[in-house]
């Protein structure tokens, strides 16, 4: 066993079932181990290294932004935080931009919004609607939203007035709406939950419920924002106009950053309402503006769109090929996979074949690559899937 892997069992806290690789280094849409073995990577650190590795202009930008500062306090403007807000902002339909660490942090942020301004036209407009096989985050307000026993039991009691819809089920939805809901959260397509899209009629009738009971459309896009489904937010192409959303993940290219974004008609935060030390410095702000760049002026969103359709069009292939796919199914370069076999197996294989994967459930495999994966590479993966499923 390698002196890294056994430092690391004796002194690193178990919270992952990691796999035994030690990973060096990376370039493009290669991960390199320590022994110098070479994994094309189709996981991207769950969805979060959108322009791959060592790219130079996020190499460039990050090191030039080392050099000048890494950190100061919100209490102060830079001219990093107001730019990678002002490309939020000028490339969507939101406002105003809150900047935190991570997706669970964006979520948190999120809920506290929507408790606010639920108590601000009524002192019982607390109820929040998450949907059942959902994932919002392992933090306690994030963990309450998501709707997955095998997270939650562990640590009840959770946040409490927050209720469980069916995904896609208009009508479960309906049966819990009411003028006491503050909001309703939700993912364009559930990522842990195994990959599951949204029906457009479901999100649009969720919508017109908001709207009828004045309670907050909250999206979620820690996963499937950034440019992964090939527009800037998922839910762009479902014709729905959220009032909150949240994002993490892609947003800094690998750097730690989430946000949350929401319309100037629920901007209603104050100075002592929220506040994240770390959000929004220098260093991930000057990365978020890199990659929000590439993706609305650079033409990555029309590759992503190109490519995702080509790896859509593979696994399909691939269905009609093996009897133990059962179905295909996602949005640009957010595919899963589902099997008939553990998926945990299908990913020892690639790897040892060099290839990293990552599961959504027990027996769906995921696809979330970096952005500037190539047709060549989707072939690549394909010729090492097909000997894993074999």
């Amino acid at each position: 066993m390698s002196q890294t892997i056994e430092k690391g069992e004796q002194y690193v806290m178990h919270t992952y079932g990691r796999f035994p690789v030690v990973l060096d280094h990376g370039d493009g849409v290669y991960l390199y181990d320590e022994n110098g073995k070479k994994y094309l990577d189709m996981y991207a650190g769950i969805a979060v290294n959108a322009l791959g590795y060592n790219h130079p202009k996020l190499t460039e930008a990050l090191q030039e932004q080392v050099g000048k500062m890494l950190h100061v306090s919100n209490y102060y403007y830079t001219k990093e935080l107001v730019g990678a807000a002002q490309l939020l902002v000028e490339n969507s339909i939101f406002d105003k931009v809150f900047f935190c660490n991570s997706g669970a942090e964006a979520n948190e942020a999120a809920l506290k919004l929507a408790k606010k301004y639920g108590k601000s036209k009524s002192e019982n407009k607390t109820q929040v609607i998450a949907m059942k096989k959902s994932f919002h985050g392992r933090t306690h307000g994030a963990l309450a939203l998501t709707m997955q026993e095998k997270y939650q039991k562990s640590f009840q009691p959770l946040v409490p007035n927050i209720q469980a819809a069916e995904y896609n089920n208009i009508e479960s939805v309906k049966a819990l709406i009411n003028e006491n809901t503050c909001a309703v959260i939700l993912e364009v397509i559930q990522g842990e939950g195994g990959i599951i899209p949204a029906e457009k009629a479901f999100l649009q009738e969720v919508e017109a419920l908001c709207k009828a009971n004045d309670a907050l459309l909250m999206i979620d896009e820690v996963q499937t924002g950034i440019g992964r489904t090939g527009t800037l937010f998922a839910f762009e192409q479902y014709g729905i106009h959220p009032d909150v959303v949240s994002m993490a993940k892609g947003l800094g290219g690998g750097v730690p950053i989430g946000a949350m974004a929401c319309t100037k008609e629920v901007d209603i935060l104050v100075p002592g309402d929220h506040a994240s030390t770390f959000g929004g410095n220098p260093l991930v702000t000057a990365a978020a503006q890199v990659v929000l760049k590439e993706l609305t002026e650079n033409g990555l969103l029309d590759h992503v769109q190109e490519v995702g359709a080509y790896l859509k069009e593979q696994l399909l292939a691939l269905k009609e090929e093996f009897e133990c796919v059962v179905d295909v199914r996602g949005i640009g370069l957010m595919q899963g996979v589902e099997l008939t076999i553990p998926a945990l197996d299908v990913e020892k294989k690639c790897i040892a074949n060099g290839m990293l994967l990552v599961g959504a459930g027990e027996k769906v495999i995921r696809f979330v690559p970096p952005l500037i994966i190539t047709k060549e590479h989707v072939d690549e993966a394909m010729s090492i899937l097909r000997k894993a499923l074999v």
